[in-house]
């Protein structure tokens, strides 16, 4: 006989650089996801169940995340009792640390808990560089970690007032780029925050790149459509170098048409950052009080 089956939430982070993005890629593909990685790992713990890894929120390539999370079920040999959370995730970053993948944490949760489903809200922050240049590039540190743009300056107030254009539900339609489950997707979308202030000053500005300013532009939804931060991003970025004024802007969400939206005004991965998944404290407390009395 096997041992309990027990079901975790687990959060992680990456580099998504070097990735196929974070869903599972086929096995003739030579780039992998994330995913491929994580179950792998899981996989050489040993379970005797077959492991699959749900995760949350996708992200594409070069994406990258500070907090992305994901469930999975393992079931061990008999006799062995079920992993707790922070000896899962020692186990899983020795697995994997030749990877630019971490965990940052580990729950045991409910049998039917859903990391996807479940999650109340996730916070995407895109990081964008003003002042690159030819004669000032973008530090080495900083690649592939921003969108570096040769605007010395960016009209900040202006974007301001774009980002509350589109908070509060709207039918997202022309900031959903095109894919296979697209006709699948919810268009209508809550934006609880949009916002665009200074960043910190990174170490290479503080020493030597002191022309740069980073600039952080936050979005905070329930969920988000198929490259919505990217466009949403983009169109922030045009109205801020003038070439996007807010009645256009006003114009490209009220037409709720993906070909609406022009393609040379998408945002590139490299700056978008997946920050937080959200989830009810009270629900995944209960889960651990369940688990307490059942042990």
């Amino acid at each position: 006989m096997n041992g309990c089956k027990a079901r975790y939430l687990i959060f992680f982070q990456y580099l998504g650089t070097k990735y196929s993005g974070v869903v599972k890629a086929p096995p003739d593909q030579p780039v992998k996801g994330i995913q491929n990685y994580l179950e792998d790992a899981v996989r050489k713990l040993k379970p005797v169940n077959e492991v699959a890894v749900y995760i949350s929120s996708r992200t594409d390539a070069g994406v990258h995340a500070l907090c992305n999370s994901a469930h999975v079920d393992i079931q061990r040999r008999t006799g062995m009792p079920p992993f707790t959370g922070e000896v899962l995730a020692e186990a899983l970053n020795f697995q994997l640390r030749p990877e630019a993948i971490r965990i940052v944490g580990a729950h045991r949760v409910a049998d039917t808990f859903h990391a996807q489903r479940r999650a109340v809200a996730r916070t995407y922050v895109y990081r964008l560089a003003t002042g690159a240049s030819r004669q000032a590039p973008l530090p080495l540190m900083e690649r592939n970690l921003c969108w570096p743009l040769r605007d010395s300056e960016l009209n900040i107030g202006a974007m301001q007032e774009a980002g509350t254009l589109l908070l509060g539900r709207h039918d997202f339609s022309t900031f959903r780029a095109l894919s296979s489950d697209a006709p699948f997707q919810d268009p209508v979308k809550t934006l609880l925050h949009a916002s665009i202030e200074p960043g910190r000053e990174s170490f290479a500005q503080h020493h030597f790149h002191r022309n740069l300013q980073f600039w952080e532009v936050t979005f905070r939804c329930r969920s988000f459509l198929y490259k919505q931060v990217r466009r949403m991003t983009g169109a922030l970025v045009a109205v801020g170098r003038g070439k996007l004024s807010l009645s256009q802007l006003q114009e490209l969400l009220e037409a709720r048409d993906s070909l609406a939206y022009p393609t040379s005004m998408l945002a590139p991965p490299d700056g978008l950052f997946l920050t937080r998944v959200e989830y009810e404290e009270q629900d995944l407390l209960h889960h651990r009080q369940d688990w307490l009395t059942e042990s």
